[in-house]
């Protein structure tokens, strides 16, 4: 009877290790089918996962690359309807010194409307300002004066015009607000 304090004999030992290695080679036998299986498994499994992320890999640089493809067609439709604008306005700039300012004038209108009817047609709206609440998402207070006949915050004027595309702040308008 062992004891669990002793330890084996060396002779003992060696006894179970042999017992235990051939009794490991004659299942051995029958198992190298399943190893050889689960190796296979292992192996295509690997396969799958290496084509996977390459898949992936190929997907994510196409989405890339047609990303680039669409905004650079997007900004060459913009720059090709700003095109007949600055056509007009070297057409006005080559209009000879001391013409009629009327008909100068008249031609910076119209080039003004091409271009608010372009801004227009991209989706580009310019922020109401005049009477409205004071609103820092849209506005810039750059002067802030006293009025009697304006309510605390109102916007008594715009100094230079701001612009949305869709719920985009392109840029805030600079505006005058009254305090009391």
């Amino acid at each position: 009877m062992w004891d669990f304090g002793t330890t084996m004999p060396d002779e003992t030992l060696n006894e179970q290790e042999t017992a235990g290695a051939a009794a490991t080679e004659a299942a051995g036998d029958q198992d190298a089918s399943p190893i050889d299986e689960l190796r296979r498994d292992r192996d295509a499994l690997q396969d799958r996962l290496l084509r996977t992320a390459a898949e992936f890999d190929n997907y994510r640089k196409r989405v890339e690359r047609e990303r680039r493809e669409q905004l650079d067609a997007m900004t060459s439709d913009a720059l090709a309807d700003l095109l007949p604008i600055i056509d007009n306005l070297e057409r006005a700039l080559q209009a000879p010194a001391g013409g009629d300012i009327g008909s100068f004038r008249k031609g910076v209108e119209l080039i003004h409307q091409q271009m608010t009817e372009l801004l227009r047609k991209r989706g580009v709206k310019p922020i109401q300002t005049e009477g409205a609440d004071f609103d820092p998402r849209f506005h810039q207070a750059v002067i802030h004066e006293a009025s009697p006949d304006h309510r605390e915050g109102e916007v008594i004027a715009e100094l230079q015009r701001g612009y949305m595309l869709g719920d985009r702040l392109l840029r805030p308008a600079m505006v005058k607000v009254a305090k009391a």
